[in-house]
């Protein structure tokens, strides 16, 4: 059975997609710990990161960095947050947002039931800031999916 976030790409559940390429889909979680949280996640159905490829990493983290970038400039914060837990949904992912202190790093103290219009929001700035860093092709193709 295909795993939430395939069906997610495959166009059978909605997802804010602000990245796609051939790899991997970057989206909006909608419970983020701060504004712009999103969530870098492979094509291809892998169940930990201990078993994806050294390029699939590689690529995934390539675009962490691309996005990580975007947020701060974007939502402001002092570094990007980076993590691999995997425990919600059996398919890789990786988590990203800005951050501004330790504290930014408490998986269990997130954002729920944000509106929608605010989510849309955010994923539509960090498109915006994406494109505006050379990245507007990703941004087209993301959009496609949506």
């Amino acid at each position: 059975m295909a795993t939430l976030f395939t069906r997610i790409i495959d166009g059978e559940l909605p997802g804010r997609f602000v990245w796609a390429d051939d790899v991997c889909v970057v989206l909006l979680t909608i419970e983020p710990i701060t504004n712009g949280h999103a969530m870098v996640v492979p094509r291809t159905e892998v169940t930990q990161w201990l078993d994806a490829s050294d390029e699939l990493m590689a690529r995934l983290v390539s675009v962490a960095r691309r996005v990580g970038t975007a947020q701060l400039e974007e939502f402001g914060g002092e570094r990007a947050g980076l993590l691999v837990e995997g425990y919600g949904v059996p398919h890789l992912h990786v988590h990203v947002w800005p951050t501004s202190s330790p504290a930014d790093f408490d998986v269990h103290r997130v954002q729920r039931d944000l509106p929608a219009a605010v989510l849309d929001e955010h994923a539509a700035r960090l498109r915006d800031r994406l494109a505006s860093q050379g990245h507007a092709l990703e941004v087209a193709e993301a959009l496609e999916l949506s």
